[in-house]
């Protein structure tokens, strides 16, 4: 269904030819709609689709309508690279968003540097050419970040341990998860911790049991996984299958609301930048009551990433005012604050040298049996980014 409705307003727009943009800001999206990866992209895509429909109806922005132009590149670098020229050449996008496995990034970044264009990560991991000293054209929203994010698991592990820890690891056998986990596996000794083990599982692993019996035979009573959902959540239900009763820490994506309740363990605990549909902020209701409007695709749990990025791009453009074009939305981004509305700990906020953000919001959450409910662990913790 949202395959449909996006691809439908992509051929809507190539229709328009040359008249696409003349009176409206045109954003265009290159990301994994179907295919590897499909269930944490397309939410991103379809909660971005649903605000931007919202602010046309309340008249656009600047006075100008938002054209979003939404490609569907399955995880494939040629077909991303194609993707991204057409928005550019064909559908005069001001900015190009990627929302897709680390694979597309290459030619994507080719293609936006080549047009001059600024291309924002969202929802996908941030690349490192986003952190100080940044890319010009390059930014990211999404709520992971690495090195980051692995200081503050470790931290959260230092704190709420009442034992000596004997850490294992587990991360997709992909380079950007493994590299994550090698660096947690330094850093962990300075905690005082000491890692036993280690599983890199290659992604169409259907029995994650092998796995589990290393890191539970090496004695480990606390484990950090910063991979892919299916990844996180197999390696700690494997844990539990073999009779492993310690405590598991992994990033929280955006199914993580949904699986806790799912899993109903108090021994899993999520980390993320994103405030939980829990909490129950104004911010929240906003997004549910939108999506209920939209009739959206996907649970409202799953929204929240997809939001900030929308948020971005309207404060970008909101700012960049009319006329618009790729040069001056860049130099606007190149020093932007973006307000979350409470989704984070604190504002997004990019400069000349920091387009991921000045500071690294995080809270912690695990599912709590003597409540039956989802509880945060702890309140906004900060890492100054630099």
């Amino acid at each position: 269904m949202l395959k449909k409705l996006l691809l439908t307003g992509a051929v809507m727009a190539s229709m328009a030819g040359t008249a696409l943009g003349q009176d409206s800001y045109v954003v265009g999206i290159s990301g994994a709609l179907t295919g590897p990866g499909a269930g944490t992209y397309a939410p991103v895509i379809e909660a971005v689709r649903m605000y931007f429909d919202k602010v046309n109806k309340a008249g656009g922005i600047n006075g100008h309508k938002v054209d979003l132009v939404a490609l569907d590149n399955q995880s494939n670098p040629s077909k991303a690279a194609a993707d991204t020229k057409r928005l550019l050449l064909q559908d005069n996008a001001l900015i190009i968003v990627n929302s897709s496995l680390s694979s597309t990034y290459e030619p994507m970044i080719n293609e936006t540097n080549r047009a001059g264009a600024p291309l924002l990560f969202g929802g996908s991991v941030c690349p490192t050419q986003v952190f100080p000293k940044a890319d010009p054209l390059l930014f990211c929203t999404t709520s992971f970040g690495a090195h980051y994010d692995s200081n503050m698991a470790l931290a959260f592990i230092k704190q709420a341990a009442k034992e000596d820890v004997m850490i294992g690891f587990s991360a997709m056998a992909i380079p950007v998860s493994r590299g994550e986990i090698d660096y947690a596996e330094e850093q962990a000794p300075k905690m005082g911790f000491k890692p036993v083990a280690k599983e890199i599982i290659p992604p169409p692993t259907a029995n994650y049991g092998p796995h589990a019996v290393k890191i539970k035979d090496a004695g480990a009573n606390w484990v950090y996984s910063w991979a892919p959902w299916v990844t996180q959540i197999k390696t700690f239900e494997a844990l539990r299958t073999q009779g492993w009763g310690g405590k598991m820490i992994a990033f929280g994506h955006i199914n993580a609301e949904d699986e806790l309740a799912r899993v109903k363990d108090d021994g899993f605990y999520v980390f993320g930048a994103n405030a939980l549909f829990q909490e129950g902020l104004p911010i929240h209701k906003e997004i549910e009551e939108t999506a209920k409007a939209a009739g959206a695709t996907f649970p409202v749990t799953q929204l929240a990433e997809g939001w900030v990025v929308a948020m971005a791009l309207d404060a970008a453009l909101t700012k960049t005012g009319w006329p618009a074009s790729r040069e001056k939305l860049a130099a606007v981004m190149n020093d932007l604050e973006i307000d979350t509305k409470g989704l984070r700990g604190g504002p997004v906020k990019w400069t000349a040298d920091n387009h991921f953000r000045t500071d690294a919001f995080y809270r912690v959450y695990r599912w709590d049996s003597a409540k039956n409910a989802i509880v945060s662990e702890s309140d906004w913790v900060s890492f100054p980014v630099n």
